[in-house]
């Protein structure tokens, strides 16, 4: 998956936002003004940091070389994952959406009925 590709699976969930709060080599994409997802364009080797429950993000740095935690970011929660010629974009898809849910679930319950 490259970063494109990437970009725009994100926006076409519901109720995603981007933007660039930390200079143009960073674009974050939040729902209702929470992020999701950071796509760093800096580096070579393209990735993108996401939320994962801790115990699921500690079993795949354990498991696989290109997730590890993430550089800036609350290292319990946020993972760095290689998204190019690493894994199938199905399962590249299948975390951001599992950091887009988790994010939303702990949005207030007014916010969360939107997108249901």
């Amino acid at each position: 998956m490259h970063i494109e590709q990437v970009r725009e699976f994100c926006l076409s969930l519901p109720g995603v936002t981007e933007d660039s709060p930390y200079g143009p080599d960073m674009i974050v994409f939040r729902i209702e003004g929470k992020i999701f997802l950071y796509l760093p364009l800096e580096y070579a080797d393209p990735r993108i940091s996401i939320k994962l429950l801790p115990e699921e993000g500690q079993e795949l740095r354990e498991r696989y070389d290109t997730i590890c935690a993430a550089y800036h970011l609350n290292k319990v929660h946020w993972n760095d994952i290689l998204i190019e010629n690493t894994f199938s974009s199905d399962q590249i898809k299948e975390w951001i959406l599992e950091s887009y849910r988790l994010v939303l679930s702990r949005l207030p319950k007014r916010l969360r009925g939107k997108y249901h």
